[in-house]
């Protein structure tokens, strides 16, 4: 549980249909970023997130790449991409999938000890589960193609259809005022 309350699970679980949800196909690695910025932590802290998010990642050796499936349900999510970077100053590049659509081609991490958030918004789920695949691209010009991750955060989008909001005020509605 972080400062704010929320419940943070660890990613180091393998994917089960009955659980919140985890990695899949192959185990990823891990890394430990092992101090942050102080310009990292402060953008953490603005963005509403504790620093402990961004000290480990989860990668793959290229040409291996990190896939990840949360049991979300159906609908429409605001998904937050984390990530600290560990060794490669600005030298790591991948593309994000989620969904099987690329959110993010050209993906490039930000500088050692630095962190990156990335918001995606409207994101469609229509078969309980959302899919992130995050795949090494040459195209990126980056001699490091190992993609990763420090977190992510999927909140439900709600739309409001306005016949079905609950509306209250303080008194009765009346035809004709008095």
């Amino acid at each position: 549980m972080d400062s704010k309350n929320r419940v943070w699970e660890a990613g180091q679980t393998e994917y089960k249909a009955n659980q919140w949800g985890g990695w899949f196909k192959e185990k990823p690695q891990t890394a430990i970023v092992e101090n942050l910025t102080k310009e990292a932590e402060k953008k953490a802290k603005q963005a509403g997130y504790d620093n402990e998010l961004f000290h480990s990642v989860c990668w793959s050796a290229f040409p291996k790449t990190v896939k990840l499936d949360l049991n979300t349900g159906n609908g429409t999510f605001q998904v937050t991409y984390m990530v600290g970077e560990h060794w490669s100053p600005n030298n790591r590049g991948f593309d994000i999938f989620i969904e099987d659509k690329n959110v993010q081609p050209l993906y490039v991490t930000p500088g050692q000890d630095e962190i990156d958030i990335k918001v995606y918004e409207d994101v469609e789920v229509k078969d309980k589960v959302m899919n992130f695949h995050f795949a090494g691209n040459a195209k990126t010009g980056k001699g490091d193609l190992n993609a990763m991750y420090s977190a992510i955060e999927v909140i439900p989008s709600l739309p409001v259809d306005p016949k079905q909001k609950l509306t209250s005020q303080w008194s009765k509605i009346k035809k004709n005022r008095i």
